[in-house]
């Protein structure tokens, strides 16, 4: 009778095993976790679309920032929602805006925490694109000068980190200029560099307000066919002065992120964006699926594919997930 030569499972016997023969660990600094600002005082509104994830006042956000923190999620992802819009999306560059008021408090009250803050007129504009509008198409160059100023505006509020997400061509170039120019030669660019137009964006736009009121984005964002696309966008916005880039959305797209992290030297973000978030809920709440593990499983996706940098909006829950496991294995005896 012959045995197997290999035997793959005795790396697998124990979780104290399984651990030191890990390939890919996540770490809860590598966790970005967006947050939705808005006007306002004490306030905390409920999204219905995301279990767990709410509007928030500054201050409210802020105390997120610093229970984040504590848990070790190093950065926010912010997002504004403004008190009113209008066909420019003036809002975005009012330095007593919802976004500028949060980068204040939580480097007033979190000064460890790293704020990135996305640079959009979505959330802004009365139409809901992504630009200044010229008839019923979104004009690239005139939406420059305004995604600049929005950018200023956070990064002398106290953004360490500036994420420009509309898709307008040269964006990272004016953008670079006009925080050089500002002094601001220290603030990062992260470039939603390979945006698809999907069909998982749906609960976020519901958050934010920013469905568009007529057509799509499909003329911006990119075609979800495409992957040499992808490397041509991440490599025009690192020579442009991005710092790092960002594939969007995160598990429908592995491939690209693969594909991206192997023709570029910065680091790679992949945004886990409100659908996956969703749909993780979703089936859960029917007892489909065992949602902390579907999470982790998830999230080790992305970093396996080649993801250094993870937006999440289970950030809180995988960093205490992972803090409880290093905690079970460091409690084990060690394997005889």
């Amino acid at each position: 009778m012959s045995f197997p030569i290999h035997r793959g499972r005795r790396l697998r016997r124990t979780p104290a095993l399984r651990a030191l023969a890990r390939e890919t660990h996540l770490a809860a600094d590598q966790l970005v976790a967006p947050l939705f600002v808005c006007p306002g005082s004490g306030v905390r509104d409920p999204i219905a679309s995301m279990p767990g994830q709410a509007r928030l006042s500054p201050d409210l956000a802020a105390r997120e920032a610093a229970a984040l923190a504590e848990v070790g999620v190093g950065s926010v992802l912010l997002f504004g929602i403004p008190a009113a819009k209008d066909a420019e999306g003036s809002g975005a560059w009012d330095p007593d805006g919802p976004v500028p008021q949060t980068i204040r408090r939580i480097k007033r009250d979190v000064p460890e925490m790293a704020i990135w803050a996305d640079v959009c007129l979505c959330e802004y504009t009365s139409h809901g694109h992504c630009g200044l509008l010229h008839g019923r198409e979104v004009d690239n160059d005139a939406t420059l000068p305004l995604l600049a100023r929005a950018s200023r505006v956070y990064a002398e509020a106290g953004a360490d980190v500036i994420a420009p997400s509309d898709m307008m061509d040269g964006r990272v170039g004016v953008i670079r200029e006009a925080l050089d120019a500002a002094g601001c030669t220290g603030t990062v660019i992260v470039s939603y560099a390979v945006k698809y137009a999907s069909a998982f964006y749906g609960p976020f736009r519901d958050a934010a307000g920013s469905t568009p009121q007529f057509g799509d984005r499909r003329a911006y964002q990119m075609d979800g066919a495409n992957v040499r696309e992808a490397i041509r966008e991440a490599l025009a916005d690192i020579a442009e002065g991005a710092d790092m880039v960002m594939v969007k959305p995160g598990m429908p797209y592995l491939d690209v992120i693969r594909a991206v992290r192997d023709r570029v030297d910065v680091p790679v973000v992949a945004y886990q964006v409100s659908g996956e978030f969703a749909m993780l809920h979703a089936a859960a709440e029917r007892g489909w699926i065992d949602l902390p593990r579907a999470m982790q499983e998830a999230a080790v996706a992305l970093n396996r594919a080649g993801a250094d940098i993870l937006i999440t909006y289970f950030a809180r829950e995988l960093a205490l997930q992972i803090a409880s496991e290093r905690r079970a294995v460091a409690a084990m005896e060690p394997v005889r």
